[in-house]
């Protein structure tokens, strides 16, 4: 596993052994982050369910102003914070070792405008996730999240809690889900 593109183009990174973790293969990644290009320079980054960090890493190599990087595992937030400092990202990084429901929940506004999460599959926790963040206020009224899944996931629960799909790219066993809130005010800070 490496780092596609940017600053930090070709660095190696660590990944969390054992099955709990499923790292995006490089050319799932390359094809993400193709599409992702126009949101990403100057962005606040937030990597759900972050694993080894390296969504979010590709995007801080790419861009990105910061990045927060949240996940429950102590060998994934040691695994980040690893990839952080070798990529020298650490400044541009929080990393925040905590539930994700947990730590979304205790969110008074969502100030990332561009969230990537890729919860265990067939675990329902990214639907779980986009229900806590369907009934927050966001920064900015165009933040676009992301959402890795199986193929076959179905997401059309997503336009009754007041989201819009953008767009779907779909993969040979897995795809992701654009999505933005549907007419979603601007937050003060």
């Amino acid at each position: 596993m490496r780092v596609i593109a940017g600053t930090a183009r070709s660095m190696p990174l660590k990944t969390i052994s054992g099955l709990d973790t499923r790292p995006t293969t490089d050319r799932i990644k390359e094809t993400l982050f193709n599409m992702l290009m126009p949101y990403i320079p100057d962005s606040d980054f937030l990597d759900l369910f972050a694993g080894s960090g390296q969504i979010g890493i590709e995007a801080l190599s790419r861009g990105a102003r910061s990045a927060v990087f949240v996940d429950n595992a102590k060998a994934a937030q040691d695994c980040i914070k690893d990839n952080l400092k070798f990529t020298r990202f650490s400044d541009k990084a929080v990393v925040t070792r905590m539930d994700v429901l947990s730590y979304l929940s205790t969110l008074k506004h969502v100030t990332s405008d561009l969230i990537f999460m890729d919860a265990p599959y067939e675990s329902g926790l990214n639907m779980e996730a986009l229900r806590i963040l369907g009934n927050k206020e966001f920064k900015y009224e165009d933040t676009l999240i992301v959402c890795e899944d199986l193929k076959e996931a179905d997401y059309s629960e997503v336009l009754s809690l007041g989201y819009e799909i953008v767009k779907e790219k779909i993969y040979k066993t897995n795809k992701h889900i654009f999505i933005r809130k549907a007419g979603e005010e601007k937050a003060d800070d």
